[in-house]
């Protein structure tokens, strides 16, 4: 029951936003970790699927919330991926040079998009993101190999969901 009622939430938000009228939709999406907590959003959707719009929609705010977190550090290892995933790089569409700020102010047009553009773009945009932190958290060699692992895992479940949305058969 709590499986079901996450995903219509999730579909909701993908779906119904982007109907809205309400120019404030986009800003209480990208803000919803903060309002709500991250606890709470784990709470419903951390046990779905990477291939359902809750799992989808987790993976995104755990993404977002890791990059607030952290942000610096997620720029030395965004920048250190750069050379090794040229093309995720620009796909990704963070500005140069990558500092904090940038990184924020990417993550959060990324979630806009969710109201304001088509969901497998975003999927796609996040999933290129998260494969370049991979490539650069193994040029590094700062991450354990697990840690690595799991985002180079992210970043295929993002752009396999991106892929399942432009054949409109993500659930």
């Amino acid at each position: 029951m709590l499986a079901e009622a996450a995903e219509r939430a999730a579909a909701l938000l993908v779906r119904g936003a982007r109907t809205s009228d309400d120019a404030g939709v986009a800003e209480r999406l990208v803000h919803l970790a903060d309002t709500e907590g991250i606890e709470a959003i784990a709470e419903v959707w951390s046990h779905a699927a990477a291939d359902t719009l809750s799992g989808c929609l987790w993976r995104l705010y755990l993404l977002r919330s890791w990059v607030y977190a952290d942000p610096a550090g997620v720029a030395r290892q965004f920048d250190a991926g750069r050379g090794r995933a040229e093309f995720a790089r620009v796909v990704a569409g963070v500005a140069d040079p990558p500092g904090p700020d940038e990184l924020r102010a990417m993550v959060d047009e990324v979630l806009r998009g969710i109201a304001t553009g088509e969901f497998a773009d975003v999927l796609l945009r996040a999933a290129a993101f998260a494969r370049v932190v991979a490539a650069g958290r193994a040029t590094l060699h700062e991450v354990p190999d697990p840690d690595i692992r799991r985002m180079l895992a992210l970043a295929e479940q993002l752009e396999a969901a991106g892929h399942l949305e432009l054949a409109h058969r993500l659930a």
